[in-house]
């Protein structure tokens, strides 16, 4: 097969809700270089809050309504995948996740699409076996398997995917939607971002609010996000007693001015493969408290961008928070070096071109590409 360029690549998402893994596909298909790529997306539903900014960056959208992988219809689904990756003569095909992996894999092998790129991008606290020897079956269609952190190619390595396959690209982030924090007092409000479900250990912040507000009684909480938790976490702060200082807000689009109105970020996460809460609250200068867990140890260097707690360690985590508040100038000099550390090392450009380079190479040493094509040359 016979490609031109801007070279045509497939992207697979499963969702286009609002999502970690979704807002990183989201903008690496919507910065691409287009001299150098027309982007297509192969989907199961055309719907979401971010379809339409996903839509409006590619050449076209295709669905394939798959609802169930025991479906007899999935074979079909699948077989009409690979035909559209032959029709527009897909060159890579790159999945997002789960879901998007264990179709979008199997079905560029298929259709033989020179490059097959899988995501990695948690550590699967929530998966079933089947749905892990799934996509690790999936995973033996890929050139590649891209992780957003070391802890999740270790997993990847636990699951026994060659290491020849793995590659690690963090996550990324606009800073130009993050202003630079100034130093202020006292500091009351402390905030966290994240889905509400167990492994995000909000009961874990429930119980240090209960130690924080013995002796800071009008620290305030703030838990940004949804999730099948909700009720029985609103249900334990009114256990605990705190629920009048912890408000649950819910999904919000415009997270930057939540942590805007913050003092103190903490995310005492059970398991994390490259939290997008962590970066965010980094960005906008926050000083954090987070669990030592998974890519967490990897953004935040504990004392110097921030502070680590063993997870599900309540006390500890307490004592930290008061431990800030109790020294502000410490808070802000956390905060003003994790900025720093976040703009230097995790900008969406970076990211954007750590993939760009990754597409060039293999496309090259499968024969694809001349290595000497100047507008394509690697950045």
């Amino acid at each position: 097969m016979t490609f031109t360029v801007p070279l045509p690549i497939a992207f697979v998402m499963a969702s286009f809700e609002p999502g970690g893994t979704e807002r990183q596909m989201t903008e690496l298909i919507r910065r691409l270089d287009r001299s150098r790529w027309t982007v297509h997306v192969a989907t199961f539903r055309r719907v979401g809050s971010w379809f339409g900014r996903v839509a409006e960056a590619a050449a076209s959208v295709a669905e394939f309504p798959v609802t169930s992988f025991k479906s007899p219809d999935t074979a079909k689904h699948l077989w009409d995948f690979s035909r559209w990756c032959r029709d527009n003569h897909i060159a890579i095909v790159h999945t997002a996740e789960l879901y998007s992996n264990i179709f979008g894999l199997p079905g560029a092998a298929l259709a033989n699409v020179p490059v097959r790129v899988g995501n990695r991008r948690e550590i699967n606290p929530d998966k079933s076996i089947g749905q892990i020897a799934m996509q690790r079956a999936a995973y033996s269609c890929a050139h590649k398997v891209v992780a957003n952190s070391r802890a999740a190619a270790m997993r990847l390595v636990e699951e026994k995917v060659p290491q020849r396959k793995i590659a690690v690209v963090p996550n990324g982030l606009d800073f130009s939607r993050f202003q630079r924090r100034r130093p202020r007092t006292p500091l009351r409000t402390i905030v966290t971002v994240a889905n509400l479900r167990a492994e995000k250990g909000h009961d874990v912040l429930i119980d240090a609010a209960a130690d924080v507000l013995r002796q800071v009684p009008d620290a305030r909480f703030e838990c940004v996000g949804a999730g099948p938790e909700r009720d029985r976490l609103i249900a334990y702060a009114q256990e605990r007693g705190v629920a009048h200082a912890i408000t649950f807000v819910g999904h919000c689009e415009d997270v930057a001015a939540k942590l805007a109105d913050g003092d103190i970020f903490v995310l005492p996460s059970r398991s994390e493969a490259f939290p997008n809460a962590v970066l965010e609250a980094m960005g906008a200068g926050l000083p954090v408290i987070a669990s030592a867990v998974g890519g967490i140890v990897e953004l935040i260097d504990s004392g110097r961008t921030g502070l680590l707690v063993p997870a599900g360690d309540a006390p500890a985590l307490a004592d930290h928070i008061v431990h800030l508040i109790s020294n502000p100038e410490l808070a802000f000099g956390l905060g003003e070096a994790a900025r720093a550390e976040a703009i230097a090392r995790y900008s969406f450009d970076r990211m954007v071109s750590a993939f760009e380079n990754l597409y060039l190479t293999e496309l090259t040493r499968r024969g694809v590409l001349d290595a000497n094509e100047p507008q394509l040359a690697a950045s």
